[in-house]
């Protein structure tokens, strides 16, 4: 596994360097991300010149001009790289870049990766002083370090926020008006799930189909969810209690019968917890995140009704525990990527955590999946949509994925508005609560 170099805060400054007073940067393509980049470098002071181009690298590579920078800042860099040495002159340096977050997150201290692929050192500092407005944590990679910790970190993370809205599409139900949905843990599977359907379609098509290293793990994924959920249709309580126990020790270092709330010290079998003391999530922060109708005032982060909110439904978290068994089975330590990682990664993490910090809690989610059939139909819907993505990405079929993606997004398009005022205040109050 390969690792990042530490991350560097970059000067708050926006001060243009001796030499470079003339120097202009054209943004070639306009999407969120793009549109993000262009407002923040003009208004760093920067030149910028923009349009909307398919096949842009092979159309207007070979006539680059001479010793000029080009980079990408897609979220996958095997097909970007290929393109660049593929089509643009020898003479070209070739620098990419990857901002590890949505357009409606504030780029100030999140980790923006920077590729120097093919560069003099005077060329790469340019850049970097290009992008200092951004005022982002430097990480430098190689591509495929990218494209690796980029899988582990975002594919099987989105693949399955994408199931999630499927199998309630399909249920024809939004999550946050029943009982099952009702607290932190299910406030993040709603709220990132909205966030994601409220996204161009391909911005996650071309991180899943593209990424040679997303397309496994999408597989495993469906594999896990699948497997466990025929276990709990079994009945196959020993061998399903086994498995995740199994997976537990191998992503989070806990042995069975450990229970790691009282800290990261080793347990009375000298296994040694990978997460720290405190949790990644205070569920507490997370409580105040509902969609259910005047719930939240989205200015403060708190309840905006005395009204107590009504009691959780049984879960077996069945998409909680498929991650960690996916991880398990990839040999995927989540915690070595925390310095490449998303808020979306991040908040995914720390409900997953939460679940399996607790042995009770864990213990219980099992329990309800082998016992309680009350939303075995919801689960089966979840698998069929895991298996369907995946089937999907292995085929490389965009336009099947696009299809997928906004019959879904359609079917929860009106409630959009009032999920993504509430998902960012959550994000935003999570990112608060979790600086160092």
């Amino acid at each position: 596994m390969a690792t990042a170099s530490a991350p560097a805060p970059a000067p708050a400054t926006t001060e243009v360097p001796s030499g470079m007073e003339n120097f202009v940067v054209g943004i070639i393509g306009m999407g969120d991300m793009g549109k993000m980049y262009a407002r923040r470098l003009s208004d760093a002071g920067w030149s910028v010149e923009a349009a909307v181009i398919d096949r842009v690298v092979a159309e207007y590579g070979p006539s680059t001009k001479l010793n000029a920078i080009v980079g990408g800042q897609t979220s996958c860099k095997d097909p970007e790289i290929k393109a660049f040495e593929d089509h643009l002159p020898a003479d070209v340096d070739i620098v990419s870049c990857h901002s590890l977050h949505g357009p409606g997150v504030d780029s100030r201290d999140q980790p923006l990766v920077l590729i120097k692929h093919r560069a003099s050192d005077a060329s790469f500092a340019r850049v970097e002083a290009v992008l200092r407005c951004l005022r982002s944590k430097h990480v430098y990679l190689t591509a495929h370090e990218h494209d690796r910790i980029t899988a582990d970190t975002q594919a099987v993370t989105h693949a399955a926020f994408l199931s999630m809205g499927k199998a309630w599409h399909a249920t024809a139900q939004f999550p946050w008006e029943g009982a099952r949905y009702v607290g932190g843990i299910e406030n993040v599977k709603i709220n990132l799930t909205m966030r994601i359907y409220n996204q161009k379609w391909h911005v996650y098509a071309g991180l899943a189909i593209l990424n040679p290293e997303a397309r496994q793990q999408i597989a495993q994924y469906a594999r896990s969810v699948t497997e466990l959920y025929k276990l709990m249709l079994g009945g196959h309580g020993a061998e399903l209690r086994a498995r995740v126990f199994r997976a537990r020790e191998k992503v989070f270092g806990l042995g069975p019968d450990s229970d790691s709330d009282s800290g990261p010290d080793a347990d009375a079998n000298n296994h040694h917890p990978k997460w720290g003391a405190a949790p990644l999530l205070d569920d507490r922060v997370l409580d105040k995140f509902s969609l259910k109708s005047g719930n939240t005032n989205t200015n403060t982060g708190t309840p905006t009704t005395d009204t107590p909110a009504p009691a959780a439904l049984p879960n077996n978290h069945l998409s909680l525990l498929a991650m960690v068994d996916c991880w398990s089975a990839l040999g995927i330590v989540p915690y070595e990527h925390m310095i490449c990682s998303t808020p979306l990664f991040r908040l995914w993490l720390g409900v997953t955590e939460h679940l399996f910090r607790s042995r009770s809690r864990l213990e219980a989610a099992l329990r309800v999946g082998l016992e309680d059939h009350t939303f075995r139909s919801e689960d089966l819907e979840f698998t069929f949509a895991a298996r369907g993505w995946a089937e999907c990405v292995g085929l490389g079929h965009f336009d099947t994925w696009r299809e997928r993606f906004v019959v879904t997004q359609r079917f929860f398009e009106p409630r959009f508005a009032d999920a993504i005022e509430v998902g960012s205040a959550m994000v935003k109050a999570v990112l608060e609560s979790t600086k160092d």
